[in-house]
């Protein structure tokens, strides 16, 4: 009951922060009723709780509880996705001169850049709707039952009520309420785990003894993958097309560390869990024997925000990307709102029918968006013109590897370990991110002898 009570004191003030917005740069863009963009810590505090996001902490926690100290800090290395994508962004907005990735891949692969990494980033968009969904919707029961479903469609409903209001600028409004708590929330989360009984801080930080152990194996595919990771990410780079040069480049590397601390404390939360399990016992289980109930609170209260603050990102991005980057429709709030609500459809759809192992999600995201990665090297870093077909070649080898990794954890296929002697899934994961870096990046350099020298001395 006192979950549900939160729930509702946290619905309650989102809807009075959540201004009503009527022109266009306010709904799709965030900017204030005079026109001003956003501060330096309404980016910082919005990009934080929009990436330590529900599925997020319960993955760190996940991680940390059965791989250790590895898990938890290869979760954690997944947020350094901050240093590079506003790196990306720095270098589309200021030195290429693009006001969207969009734009920026339109200019050099054409409709196949557009169309391609449209696709990609609107799948992602759903697959954050029905995680966040399928998060708070355990916590009112098990899957199917009636708690379960009410929670989850009227969690749903009511945060995009007020994401409707407000577009982008309730979400960032929102977004600075709902970090605030939600750090307060982790702080004393931190506090209980390391003054619990015990708690044994060498204990933790040996909780991985083996060098080729799973945790470790997971750091090295992030990273990889954080080249190309926050790319595909629409909240993330939406929020960098905002603000001037200066602020955006501070707004990103404050978030880094900011989101890397808040990630560690729940992953150290699943590491202390793990080193103090029952054999057979869950995290939830272990957590509530370890803290006891009040403290279980606490924990699905830090879930409840990230989820809320993600889902209403989620919705203004949505809206963002089919109606002012695709075009779809006439840019204006209503059609946004529209948007949103077909999204959030799409949602829980994915939600009712979809997996629930939370990582495989992030991973096949991960893996997919890594067609992206020889963009990054070659055109965004590289100032490089590069043929299409080589982009296309990145683009279907991250496809096949996203699929086959999803096949392979699903059971449904079994090549890799015949051909690799390898039988963990992130050791599975691992070659597979090599194996497209390798290809993409290969096509690319070839891609580039393909246009000609000249052209690409102009670029420069």
């Amino acid at each position: 009951m006192s979950l549900i009570v939160l729930i509702g004191i946290l619905l309650l003030v989102s809807f009075i922060l959540a201004p009503k917005v009527r022109t266009v740069e306010g709904f799709f863009r965030g900017f204030s009723a005079n026109g001003a963009p956003p501060t330096l810590w309404t980016l910082v505090l919005s990009q934080v709780t929009t990436w330590i996001f529900a599925r997020s902490l319960m993955n760190a926690a996940i991680l940390g509880y059965y791989y250790g100290i590895a898990g938890a800090l290869a979760y954690a290395a997944y947020y350094l996705s901050f240093l590079t994508g506003g790196m990306i962004i720095d270098r589309i907005r200021f030195e290429h001169g693009h006001d969207s990735i969009q734009n920026f891949l339109r200019d050099h692969f054409g409709r196949l850049g557009t169309s391609t990494y449209n696709v990609v980033v609107a799948v992602r968009l759903l697959s954050e709707v029905f995680a966040n969904l399928l998060v708070i919707g355990v916590l009112f029961g098990a899957a199917g039952t009636t708690p379960y479903t009410i929670g989850v469609v009227a969690i749903a409903v009511l945060t995009l009520g007020y994401s409707m209001i407000g577009g982008l600028r309730a979400s960032l409004r929102t977004d600075v309420f709902q970090t605030v708590v939600l750090m307060g929330v982790l702080l004393v989360l931190m506090l209980q785990t390391v003054t619990g009984d015990g708690f044994s801080f060498t204990a933790v930080v040996g909780s991985s003894p083996d060098a080729d152990g799973p945790g470790w194996v997971l750091l090295a595919v992030a990273f990889l993958q954080i080249w190309s990771y926050p790319m595909h990410d629409p909240v993330m780079m939406d929020r960098g097309f905002l603000a001037d040069r200066s602020t955006t480049r501070r707004s990103f590397m404050h978030a880094a560390w900011i989101s890397i601390i808040g990630i560690l404390i729940f992953g150290l939360l699943g590491v202390h869990a793990g080193l103090l399990k029952i054999e057979g016992e869950a995290l939830i289980a272990t957590l509530t024997r370890l803290f006891g109930e009040p403290t279980m609170v606490l924990f699905n209260a830090a879930l409840v925000l990230s989820a809320l603050s993600t889902l209403d990102s989620t919705f203004s991005s949505a809206s963002k990307l089919t109606i002012v980057d695709m075009k779809l429709a006439a840019p204006k709030p209503n059609n946004g709102r529209i948007a949103m609500a077909l999204f959030l459809l799409g949602g829980l759809v994915f939600l009712f029918l979809g997996s629930k192992d939370l990582f495989a999600a992030v991973a096949v995201s991960g893996t997919a968006s890594m067609f992206l990665a020889p963009v990054v090297f070659f055109s965004i870093l590289g100032k490089r013109r590069v043929a299409s077909w080589a982009y296309a070649v990145a683009f279907f080898c991250a496809m096949a590897a996203g699929t086959l990794y999803m096949l392979e954890t699903g059971g449904y296929v079994a090549l890799m370990e015949p051909l690799f002697g390898v039988t963990h899934k992130y050791s599975k994961l691992l070659i597979l991110c090599v194996g497209v870096l390798t290809i993409g990046c290969s096509a690319f350099a070839l891609g580039v002898r393909s246009v000609g020298l000249r052209e690409n001395k102009e670029a420069v």
